[in-house]
């Protein structure tokens, strides 16, 4: 997509002008020759300036070649860079089939939020529809953002890194399983991110192995595709010890053994969603040159039923040295975590560390897909990441985790095991999580399994994969920035 700042506004394509509510209506010089085409319009459709409303001129006759439309924005203030940001991708969502270019009008001060949002809103996936009908395929290729600020396109600059951040981890949760994999996935993350200055690391089984990562391994033994873990390193931050981003990288999940029901299962492509954001934010901070010390690890692993599959009743070990009885093989991000866990804090020693995982279908239960679910026992760790969740727009919603929750995952014939039971499923997922964290080591458990896939739009992306995680875990870097 391409996006343009501007002063002056074009004699065609979509131009999208947004009005406040129970404002008159006044066009910039640019427009004035349709103003009064405009007003009438307003005025036929009972046109107030609510939020959603819109009227639309088609070829108005001092513009034959353009659409103008008038689109209400309720209160707008440019100063609510989350506020503009969803103007920006409502706007942008009337143009994508509709046309090829979009002129925005943005408030005052508002340029480059507005443009985030647009640019965020306009992602598409279509490089495998090959014989699709024109009319089947999004339209939209430019974006005008019309401003008097001289500085937009600046300010826009360390939006636009976190944009691509975002549309990379969309890319990579929409990616078939046949085409992401363990092994493509782990070099892709190479070839996206080590341009950028990203310091890469690789590690096949036999490296997994040799540092004792079988709980992670057990997931893969059933595949074909070799397990991989990647490390991924941002230094922006002199000599300060890195924030670590963790993601569960499940790429195809069948369930294993316990295999999932056939209903829907294609959907599971997503399951490696924490890991998208992982990248998704890595590439972010690399792309703004972020002056914070980041490591991304993610456990890539496809979890198959096979002759060599992990089984229910099998015992494994872990990095950490503690013992785990697998009751259930489709609770399978779990173990993939809790090694890598180990592994970031014996070799990385984080200040803090975030993972992020489509982990349980409980907390779509208990939270739709509005939020995702935050575990932690760190009241500090838990306000930087809801206010980041906030600021960024993706949302999160703390859930409780304690010792009530670890004896669920008691287990009577190895350290504990891998399930606790239906109730209160996502806190006793955390539990277990937690059972791999050092004392002293800030932690954080983000459970985004209700939204890092959706099935209807919202302000700022279309259906399917959202890139949830990238927005949040860059707004957190923040704070941790020279």
């Amino acid at each position: 997509m391409q996006l343009n700042f501007t002063k002056d506004i074009p004699n065609s394509g979509m131009i999208v002008v947004p009005v406040a509510k129970d404002a008159a209506i006044s066009l910039p010089a640019g427009l004035s020759a349709a103003e009064a085409e405009a007003k009438r319009a307003a005025k036929a459709s009972d046109f107030s300036g609510k939020p959603g409303q819109t009227v639309v001129i088609a070829g108005p006759e001092a513009m034959p070649e353009a659409t103008l439309m008038l689109l209400g924005a309720g209160e707008i203030d440019a100063d609510k860079a989350l506020a503009m940001q969803k103007l920006g991708g409502k706007i942008a969502a009337q143009a994508v089939r509709r046309a090829k270019e979009l002129t925005i009008l943005a408030p005052g001060g508002a340029a480059a939020d507005v443009a985030y949002g647009a640019m965020l809103r306009s992602y598409s996936f279509t490089k495998y529809m090959k014989k699709a009908e024109a009319d089947e395929l999004p339209k939209l290729q430019k974006i005008n953002v019309v401003s008097d600020d001289p500085n937009a396109e600046d300010s826009y600059n360390a939006l636009g890194a976190v944009a691509d951040g975002v549309k990379l981890a969309r890319d990579l949760v929409t990616e078939p399983p046949n085409v992401l994999h363990p092994e493509s996935y782990a070099e892709l993350c190479k070839e996206e991110l080590e341009g950028l200055g990203v310091e890469i690391e690789i590690l096949g089984e036999k490296e997994l192995a040799k540092h004792g990562m079988h709980m992670m391994l057990g997931v893969g033994q059933g595949s074909v595709r070799e397990s991989k873990m990647v490390v991924m390193k941002w230094s922006g931050g002199g000599s300060e010890k890195p924030i670590a981003f963790i993601g569960k990288g499940v790429t195809f999940d069948t369930g294993g053994i316990s295999l999932k029901p056939g209903a829907n299962m294609d959907e599971m492509k997503m399951d490696m969603g924490g890991s998208a954001a992982v990248v998704g934010a890595i590439r972010a901070l690399a792309g703004r040159k972020a002056k914070v010390n980041a490591v991304g690890l993610i456990g890539l692993v496809e979890n198959m039923p096979d002759g060599n599959a992990q089984r229910p009743g099998d015992i494994v070990d872990t990095m950490s040295g503690q013992t785990v009885e697998i009751l259930n093989t489709d609770a399978e991000g779990r173990l993939v975590l809790g090694d890598v866990l180990t592994y970031c804090q014996k070799f990385h020693q984080p200040k803090a560390m975030v993972d992020l995982a489509t982990l349980t279908g409980a907390i779509i239960i208990a939270l739709a897909h509005e939020y995702g679910g935050l575990f932690t026992e760190d009241d500090s760790l838990a306000t930087a990441l809801l206010e980041a969740g906030d600021t960024s727009g993706d949302e999160l919603w703390r859930m409780p985790l304690g010792d009530a929750h670890r004896d669920m995952i008691k287990s009577d014939v190895a350290d504990m095991k891998n399930i606790g039971g239906r109730d209160g499923g996502s806190s006793s997922a955390a539990a277990f999580l937690s059972r791999f964290v050092e004392k002293g080591t800030p932690w954080a458990h983000l459970d985004i399994a209700g939204s890092a896939w959706v099935k209807k739009d919202s302000d700022t992306s279309p259906k399917g994969a959202t890139g949830f995680g990238v927005r949040l875990l860059n707004e957190w870097a923040k704070g941790f920035e020279a």
